[in-house]
C-alpha cells in the first residue's frame, strides 16, 4: 500500500497575537491538498485575512509552523523567504496594482522576484515573459487591447482580472485570494469566482480564498473552512455545510450577504 502523499500546505499549531496575550489565531491546524478551491468563511475580525497573510508571511506568526512543499515558511528570512514567496501567488481585496503602469506592466510585476533588479527598473523584460503576460491577459478574459491601458483606467472587475494574471505570472504552486470579491458588485463577484475556479482546474493550481459570501463559497469551493473567534469550527465539503454550522460560525450575524 502506497503511503499518502504529504499535503502541499500543512499548518500546524499556528497562533498569531498582535498584542501579547490577545490572540487573533488560536492553534490553527490545517492541511491543504494540491488541487481545488478552498474557501475560508467567517465574520469580520475572526482571523480569515490574518491566516491568509500568515501563510505567505505578509505578517509573521507568533507561533507554529507553515509547511509549504515541506519547507517551514515561518522560519524563513531574507533571500530564502523572497524565493519561497515567488511560488505563492497573491490576489488582493484592493487589487494592489501600480496605477500609473499599463496592464501588461502590472502583469509582468509577477516576475519581479525572479529577475535581476536592473530589468524591471529599465522595463527590460525577457521576450518569453512578455509573451506569457499577453497570454495571461487573454486567459483572464481581457482582450489584448487592454495590454496598453493604464491600471487607473480600469473598472474594479478588470483590475481584479489583472491581479489574477499577475499572480499566475509567477507560475505559482498555490494562489491565495484575500476577499477578492468584496469590492465588486454581485455580477462581477460571480465572474471573478468563476475565473478562479476555472483557472484552478485548468492549471492545476490550488486556491485558498477568504470570502464572506457563503453562497459564493458553496457554489465554487470544493472545501469550506468556517472560522469563529480565531478558531476553525467547520471543515468539510459545501454540501455538508448546514444552518447549524453557519450559526456557530457567525454567532447570529448575517451570513446571507
Amino acid at each position: 500500500m502506497n503511503a499518502q502523499a504529504p499535503a502541499l500546505l500543512s499548518i500546524q499549531h499556528l497562533r498569531k497575537e498582535y498584542r501579547a496575550g490577545e490572540a487573533v489565531l488560536l492553534d490553527i491546524n490545517l492541511d491543504i491538498d494540491a488541487s481545488g478551491v478552498t474557501a475560508i468563511i467567517g465574520p469580520s475580525g475572526t482571523g480569515k485575512s490574518t491566516l491568509i497573510r500568515c501563510i505567505n508571511r505578509l505578517i509573521d506568526p507568533t507561533a507554529g509552523e507553515i509547511l509549504f512543499k515541506g519547507v517551514n515558511l515561518a522560519q524563513l528570512q531574507g533571500k530564502a523567504l523572497r524565493e519561497a514567496r515567488c511560488h505563492i501567488g497573491m490576489v488582493f481585496q484592493e487589487y494592489n496594482l501600480v496605477e500609473r503602469l499599463t496592464v501588461i506592466e502590472n502583469v509582468l510585476c509577477g516576475k519581479l522576484g525572479t529577475l535581476p533588479v536592473w530589468r524591471p527598473l529599465l522595463r527590460k523584460f525577457p521576450a518569453e515573459d512578455i509573451a506569457r503576460a499577453f497570454d495571461l491577459i487573454d486567459a483572464v478574459g481581457l482582450s489584448q487591447d487592454f495590454a496598453s491601458r493604464r491600471a487607473d483606467a480600469l473598472s474594479g472587475g478588470q483590475r481584479q482580472r489583472v491581479g489574477i494574471a499577475r499572480a499566475l505570472m509567477q507560475e505559482p504552486g498555490l494562489i491565495l485570494a484575500d476577499e477578492p470579491t468584496s469590492s465588486l458588485d454581485p455580477k462581477t463577484s460571480v465572474e471573478i469566482m468563476e475565473l478562479l475556479d476555472q483557472l484552478s482546474k485548468q492549471r492545476k493550481v490550488p486556491v485558498i480564498v477568504n470570502i464572506h459570501n457563503v453562497d459564493l463559497a458553496r457554489r465554487f469551493a470544493t472545501r469550506i473552512i468556517g472560522m469563529s473567534r480565531g478558531a476553525i469550527v467547520f471543515d468539510g465539503p459545501p454540501d455538508s455545510l448546514e444552518d447549524r454550522h453557519l450559526n456557530e460560525i457567525y454567532g447570529g450575524e448575517d451570513w446571507q450577504a
